[in-house]
C-alpha cells in the first residue's frame, strides 16, 4: 500500500504511481493495481489530512524489493507505504504463486 500526499493533483498522482510501476517491474510482475482515490486520514500524519490510497499487488523474489522500498522511504510525494509479504496459502488462492491453489476443505 502507497498513501500519496493529498496535495498533489490527480495527473501528478498517477505520474507517481507509473513511475513507482516501473520500479516494480524491473524486479517483479504486477498482478493489480487498486487506486482508491484521495482519502481523509483518521488522524494527521505530518500535518496532511488527505491522501491518495493505492493498493498493488505483485509478485518478487525475496529482498527484491528493497530499492523500491528505499525510493519510497526517501519520496517526498510518499507519506506512507507499507510492504506486506502474503502468506504461501493466501498468495496461492489470489493466483499470484506459480504452481496449483490449495484444495479448499472447508466444503
Amino acid at each position: 500500500m502507497v498513501i500519496h500526499d493529498g496535495d498533489l493533483d490527480d495527473v501528478q498522482v498517477q505520474d507517481e504511481l507509473k513511475d513507482l510501476r516501473s520500479r516494480i517491474e524491473e524486479v517483479g510482475t504486477i498482478a493489480e493495481v487498486d487506486f482508491w482515490g484521495r482519502r481523509r486520514f483518521a488522524y494527521e500524519i505530518d500535518h496532511k489530512t488527505e491522501g491518495y490510497y493505492s493498493v498493488i499487488e505483485l509478485t518478487a523474489e525475496g529482498g527484491a524489493m528493497d530499492p523500491v522500498e528505499r525510493a519510497l522511504r526517501i519520496a517526498d510525494s510518499v507519506v506512507r507505504h507499507k510492504l506486506i509479504r502474503l502468506p504461501d496459502d493466501e498468495a496461492a488462492r489470489r493466483g499470484l504463486l506459480a504452481g496449483p491453489a490449495p484444495a479448499n476443505d472447508n466444503q
